[in-house]
């Protein structure tokens, strides 16, 4: 069993970056690909980014390319994204996620088995 902590959201202002942070419990954190995914009310939970279990490997959402960065610290058994250029439609709750499938096999939601209970990210114009 892994259990998921994000923490790091909040209301910015458009332009503005933020850093968000997610540490499991447990052991094994590198045998997980890991993602981020987020869900604005109204609207299905996406997938926006995720990473290998070495790090090496990224992909990321076309909404967020460029803007976002996904990035693990297996050391540290934690993981992040960093937010940059924020806008209002970045506005969501926030999620990290742990697949036991390999990367190229971790590419939508139902890959992940365990789930953070989220953070609210709020983007004001």
């Amino acid at each position: 069993q892994v259990q998921l902590v994000e923490s790091g959201g909040g209301l910015v202002q458009a332009g503005d970056s933020l850093r968000l942070t997610c540490v499991p419990s447990g052991r094994a954190f590198t045998a997980y690909t890991m993602g981020w995914f987020r869900q604005a009310p109204g609207q299905e939970r996406e997938c926006i980014a995720r990473i290998g279990r070495n790090g090496i490997f990224t992909r990321y959402a076309d909404s967020v390319k460029g803007r976002f960065t996904i990035s693990r610290d297996n050391d540290k058994n934690t993981m992040y994204l960093r937010m940059n250029s924020l806008k209002v439609e970045d506005t969501a709750v926030y999620y990290c996620a742990a697949s036991p499938n390999g990367f190229e096999s971790a590419a939508t939601a139902t890959a992940y088995v365990y789930w953070g209970q989220g953070t609210q990210v709020t983007v004001s114009s």
